[in-house]
């Protein structure tokens, strides 16, 4: 086991650091939406708030507004539905994902490779109060909340186990070792709500069935999907929508045939010089009037993406109607 984690670590390492030199030094800011198969005619985006330092995750709060993570101002915020922004906890080490739940907002710290030992913690959106519920956490990074009520994450840490932790808040018990698989980033629910789609430091986006998560198949990848893909979120027509770290770019993974192509891309900070990972880092659906994605990135932006007419992007996530 020790040599098979440590030749994983390597190649993990050695895949992430030749994209991200590759696109470095051959993409420029200003030329980063050349490179994918694009398919953004017709969508429309619009910012929702800006310049709130690194913005890593966030969730529908069901009224027009999310709750957002600042990972390196170490920060749950939540943006209202005019884009005014509060943050409600301060001084955190590296906040990840984060899911609502009832009047809970679940969220994860200690985001990283080798970062100190991360934690699952919950705020009470009534009272305020913070409740620390796991701890010593190998790089918690994407939380899902499950139709059970459920949690699951994934954690990225080279410092022990890797792949997607369980968790249920009503009987606090966790299980570590749920689905073991190279550093995992991204989760989401499936159109059928019996699996999930988690992506990999890998490069590669894998379908796991909830009730037997040792069996993973490849949704998509290399050559595919040339990306470093975050967080995301599935509908009920079967289609994908990923945020990637590298281009800044918001990809439409078709699950049944893993083709893809870029809504929109350029979501990274700018500047002369590009520094991975610096790109866009979730996608949730949630309502504008119809459904509308929100995508959050390292520039510090949330952004409203407004699909073209006729294009079905209902979430797959149950009772998500609000």
């Amino acid at each position: 086991m020790a040599t098979g984690m440590g030749s994983n670590r390597v190649r993990v390492a050695l895949v992430i650091a030749a994209v991200f030199a590759g696109i470095a030094a051959a993409t420029p800011t200003s030329q980063a939406g050349t490179v994918p198969t694009m398919c953004s005619e017709g969508w429309e985006a619009t910012t929702v708030v800006e310049g709130v330092g690194n913005l890593e995750n966030l969730d529908s709060d069901g009224r027009g507004g999310f709750y957002v993570t600042g990972i390196m101002d170490g920060y749950l915020a939540h943006v209202d539905g005019a884009g005014r922004m509060e943050k409600l906890v301060t001084g955190l080490w590296r906040p990840a994902g984060v899911r609502v739940a009832g009047p809970y907002v679940y969220f994860l710290t200690g985001d990283g490779l080798s970062e100190p030992p991360g934690t699952l913690q919950r705020y009470d959106t009534a009272t305020g109060r913070v409740q620390i519920l796991l701890t010593g956490l190998n790089g918690p990074n994407g939380l899902l909340l499950l139709p059970d009520g459920g949690l699951l994450f994934t954690t990225i840490g080279l410092g022990g186990p890797t792949g997607i932790s369980r968790y249920w808040p009503a009987a606090n018990e966790y299980e570590r070792d749920w689905a073991s698989l190279p550093p995992a980033n991204g989760i989401a629910l499936a159109a059928d709500g019996e699996s999930i789609y988690v992506d990999t430091m890998t490069l590669q986006i894998y379908r796991i069935p909830l009730h037997d998560p040792s069996r993973h198949t490849l949704a998509s990848g290399i050559p595919d999907l040339v990306a470093l893909p975050d967080d995301m979120e599935a509908t009920r027509a079967g289609a994908l929508f990923v945020a990637d770290h590298i281009l800044g770019a918001v990809y439409q993974v078709d699950t049944a045939t893993g083709a893809t192509c870029a809504i929109i891309t350029g979501l990274i900070k700018p500047g002369p010089l590009r520094n991975p990972p610096d790109g866009a880092t979730s996608v949730r659906i949630a309502r504008d009037g119809d459904w509308a994605l929100f995508v959050t990135s390292m520039d510090g932006t949330l952004r409203r993406l407004r699909p073209p007419a006729g294009v079905d992007i209902t979430p797959a996530t149950p009772g998500k109607t609000r």
